[in-house]
């Protein structure tokens, strides 16, 4: 293809994006939820691996009441890490993975709640965000 004709088609391909008229208001509102949801399973994942960790080095101090922090902090990161896979890639599963990611989150919090270190305070705040936007998710994806 000449150089000319590639610059045309191009040209007419994004001539013909800006008209479409799927791209409205509801559309970006959607795009805002999708970024936001998956950004907060991202951080959720981090910070529920890091307690996790922190989880870990108490519960080899004896304290054993860390023991369920220590395995929802794990199974909350793995739900987040693929809730945020299936939003990124527009998974027609979206909604059950954030459904579940959501139960997860709340499971974790309300565990880590029980504890009043830094650690287990910023997986509260992360958790209890992550559920809301889930939660948007998948009111959003099912509207």
């Amino acid at each position: 293809m000449q150089r000319r004709e590639l610059l045309g088609v191009l040209g007419a391909g994004a001539a013909g994006l800006i008209a479409v008229p799927g791209a409205d208001a509801k559309g970006a509102k959607m795009d805002h939820v999708h970024e936001v949801c998956l950004k907060a399973c991202s951080d959720c994942a981090k910070v529920c691996d890091d307690t996790f960790y922190q989880s870990y080095l108490e519960l080899a101090e004896g304290k054993r009441n860390f023991a369920k922090a220590l395995q929802l902090t794990s199974d909350c990161a793995a739900f987040c890490g693929l809730a945020s896979s299936m939003i990124a890639k527009h998974s027609p599963l979206v909604v059950l993975s954030c459904h579940a990611c959501a139960e997860a989150c709340k499971a974790c919090s309300e565990e880590c709640d029980k504890f009043d270190s830094p650690e287990m305070k910023a997986c509260v705040k992360a958790c209890r965000y992550c559920e809301k936007t889930c939660d948007e998710m998948v009111h959003a994806m099912s509207v």
